[in-house]
């Protein structure tokens, strides 16, 4: 079974007209370059850093952190992340990510921490710009 993409056919033909280097910028996405002050998860090595340095994580710590980090700004419910890193009903112990956050907050360090945000009586977000 083929699956044909026809917008993106025709906007690569479009794009192919103009010329071989503008072909090359849209052919293989580039990295974006992270700032060496932030936070940066890599979830294929499952490793994290902060500013430049490399966090030694739990498992649990590396999923909720890049959870949180997947989706900048967004305040997730204490049921969301239990459901989404613990894989457990909404039924759960909403202390669990409490204690979860601290500690994760902790690793983080002084000049990182506020990035995980608390949300009074909902829950989490990550805010890049806190720093």
């Amino acid at each position: 079974m083929s699956i044909s993409y026809p917008r993106a056919e025709r906007q690569h033909r479009r794009i192919a007209r103009r010329g071989p280097h503008t072909l090359a910028a849209f052919s293989a996405p580039a990295a974006t370059p992270q700032p060496p002050h932030g936070i940066v998860v890599d979830p294929a090595r499952r490793s994290a850093s902060a500013a430049a340095r490399p966090l030694r994580l739990t498992r649990l710590e590396f999923d909720l952190l890049a959870h949180l980090v997947s989706q900048p700004l967004r305040v997730f419910t204490r049921s969301q992340l239990l459901e989404a890193v613990w894989d457990l009903a909404a039924v759960g112990d909403g202390r669990t990510v409490d204690v979860h956050v601290t500690r994760l907050r902790r690793k983080l360090g002084p000049a990182h921490r506020q990035m995980i945000a608390t949300v009074r009586g909902v829950g989490y977000t990550y805010d890049p710009t806190a720093c």
